[in-house]
């Protein structure tokens, strides 16, 4: 029997929700490494990997939600992963169904539009992720989005054919009745617990391996050095969340870093953050008052860091608000070296008289100092618990293992 086209269109839907997939699969993995590597970023496969680390892609890679299982192995296990494993099963139903001569087979193919409306919920789930919660759209991951309508699209369309089958004539209609490959299944509610059978198998298999084969980063905990003087005799520290008890942590930040904030993004959605009593150390990396950078890396974060040692009780919303407002801030003050002042008096009034006050400065030029004293490198964000650093690879991806496993280190 030709296979129809319904069926061919439900193939390469499923063919190129394999390929986007394991496009996003692969960048993921190769981040297993510790490293930062390029990815791709493309709704055509083969397109050039992007080095920046400021596409959607990227966005999508380093938020809580492109793995799951986080703190079984380092930086969770893909979500594309199953994806894939998905898209293989769904294909092998549909050459199943070419081979055995079951295109007309009306629980299959219903069989088949259930199975294939699980991309399409999921990727409905993801693309509203993408757009109101990260505010951008991963090219890639549009591929995989589209890649499933197809196939549900080509299900739908199989089963309108199959409403009215279209035998070349009646002598083959009386071959294919003949014909016990080609008899509808027996027992459809059999049919489709086998098919979920056969999906789990499919899709529990590639995730169990992926565990299994995953290098141990639990070694690196702890590893990464020590805070030589964790004191605070110039009381520079910022008191950071509403957690009162919990082991002592050290934030050493930029209120205008966007690593510093997806930091606090991923740490909020770990849980971890309720396990940490937080201090923060201001470390603007703006050479308007960090001699240790040749250039203001992230405009206005000498004035946004003012403000928050200004705040006083308010310090935690003031980071919350540059943490929103980073890329207006920045742009802003890139061309009006007032621009941040003004922005940050007009959310929060109470620290007019305050920022950009010589008390307020010292303090500063003491977070800086303190730095210095520890000898801690020119980088944000990083995270000292009980005194020990949390690795900077484990600041993206790998937070809730690490932080986990450095947690259990330092518990009595």
């Amino acid at each position: 029997m030709k296979p129809r086209i319904p069926l061919i269109l439900f193939l390469l839907g499923c063919i190129a929700g394999i390929v986007f997939a394991t496009i996003s699969a692969g960048d993921f993995a190769q981040h297993l490494d510790r490293q930062v590597h390029s990815i791709h970023c493309s709704i055509l496969p083969g397109g050039a990997p992007d080095v920046s680390g400021s596409s959607g892609c990227h966005v999508a890679l380093m938020s809580p939600y492109a793995s799951f299982l986080k703190g079984v192995v380092w930086g969770g296990i893909p979500v594309a992963l199953p994806g894939i494993a998905l898209f293989v099963f769904m294909a092998y139903r549909a050459l199943s169904m070419w081979a055995g001569r079951r295109q007309s087979d009306r629980a299959s193919v219903v069989f088949l539009i259930l199975i294939s409306a699980l991309p399409v919920l999921t990727s409905l789930v993801f693309g509203g992720i993408a757009i109101f919660e990260l505010e951008t759209l991963c090219k890639t991951c549009m591929g995989i989005y589209l890649s499933s309508f197809v196939c549900f699209g080509s299900a739908l369309g199989l089963l309108i054919k199959t409403g009215a089958p279209s035998y070349e004539d009646d002598d083959a209609a009386k071959q294919a009745d003949d014909d016990p490959v080609a008899r509808p299944a027996p027992n459809p509610v059999l049919h489709h617990l086998t098919g979920l059978a056969e999906s789990g198998v499919f899709v529990v298999v590639p995730l169990i391996a992926y565990v299994a084969l995953a290098p141990d980063h639990s070694v690196y905990a702890g590893q990464c050095g020590t805070l030589t003087n964790p004191e605070d005799p110039y009381g520079v520290f910022v008191p950071l969340g509403q957690q009162a008890t919990g082991e002592d942590a050290i934030e050493v930040f930029d209120p205008l870093c966007p690593a510093c904030a997806g930091f606090e993004k991923r740490l909020v959605s770990s849980g971890l953050d309720a396990e940490l009593k937080r201090k923060a150390v201001l470390f603007p990396l703006d050479n308007a008052c960090n001699w240790m950078v040749s250039s203001a890396l992230h405009p206005g974060a000498c004035t946004i860091s003012e403000a928050v040692l200004c705040a006083g009780p308010e310090a935690d919303a003031v980071v919350a608000w540059a943490f929103e407002q980073q890329d207006a801030i920045r742009t802003a003050a890139a061309t009006d070296p007032e621009a941040a002042k003004r922005m940050v008096v007009a959310a929060f009034p109470s620290v007019a008289k305050c920022v950009g006050s010589p008390d307020v400065k010292t303090k500063i030029n003491r977070s800086l100092r303190w730095a210095v004293t520890n000898k801690l490198p020119v980088l944000t964000p990083q995270l000292y618990v009980g005194g020990t650093k949390l690795c900077d690879e484990d600041t993206d991806l790998g937070l809730d293992y690490a932080l986990a496993h450095l947690l259990d280190r330092e518990a009595p």
